[in-house]
């Protein structure tokens, strides 16, 4: 994707099976040559992410519904978006990189009570995270 030029954006636009939004197609080109700039950087993009997971102290002590509903952004999150732009990405917004990080599982964002909750805590605990640069 990093190897993309006008001429496959053009193509890409035209291309009715993905979201067609000029503004979109060039972000994820550049972003993919970004992530490659961080990967040459920090060793992998995955380092580079994962030195931005949120402490236990910027975490509730219990997750509720509630909560969710009120913090569409965290502290974490921000810190991330900022750190992206830094590095040229765009399209990566506070809010969009939280939802990054609950996919990813930067995050258990699993509600008390959740049957999923102590499974993705497990998985989070077992994960090998890759070294700091």
């Amino acid at each position: 994707m990093a190897a993309m030029d006008e001429s496959d954006i053009e193509r890409l636009v035209l291309d009715a099976r993905i979201i067609r939004h000029r503004g979109k197609i060039v972000s994820a080109i550049n972003n993919a040559r970004r992530a490659r700039d961080i990967r040459a950087e920090h060793g992998s993009l995955a380092a580079f992410l994962w030195a931005h997971e949120p402490g236990s102290d910027e975490r509730p002590s219990a997750l509720t519904g509630a909560w969710l509903a009120a913090n569409p952004v965290t502290p974490a999150s921000t810190r991330l978006s900022k750190a992206l732009k830094k590095a040229g990405f765009s399209f990566v917004g506070p809010t969009t990189i939280y939802a990054f990080m609950q996919s990813m599982g930067f995050v258990n964002d699993h509600v008390e009570g959740c049957c999923i909750r102590d499974a993705c805590a497990a998985d989070r605990a077992a994960f090998k995270r890759p070294k700091r640069t």
